[in-house]
């Protein structure tokens, strides 16, 4: 059973970098055909993707996020991260992890709550 854990600080100042790390346990981030995503949800708004990267370590980002974004990983330690930058309030969310089949995303994170403010 692939296991996901989100981690990083749950209060972010306004202008400020976003650092999230997901962990993955029983799956390696290098298997073949898998995608590995960052997912977003804004309060009260639905899920919005944020990017991924590929088993091959080819990088995705959402149009609207991608030039603040930034998606690496370090095989070593079977993790990836998600550096978000000039964070505002509107970056507010719950923060996952998800891995891609090629079709569904089969496992889930529990998710990291993420505040901007001051």
């Amino acid at each position: 059973q692939v296991q996901l854990q989100e981690s990083g600080p749950g209060l972010v100042k306004p202008s400020q970098t976003l650092s999230l790390t997901c962990t993955v346990s029983s799956g390696s981030i290098t298997t073949n055909y898998y995608d590995w995503n960052w997912i977003r949800q804004p309060p009260g708004k639905g899920l919005q993707w944020v990017g991924a990267i590929h088993y091959s370590g080819t990088t995705y980002y959402s149009p609207s996020l991608k030039s603040r974004t930034s998606i690496s990983r370090d095989t070593s330690k079977n993790q990836l991260t998600l550096q978000l930058s000039s964070v505002t309030p509107e970056d507010t969310g719950v923060y996952y992890c998800a891995r891609l089949d090629g079709v569904l995303f089969d496992y889930w994170g529990q998710g990291t709550q993420v505040t901007v403010s001051s």
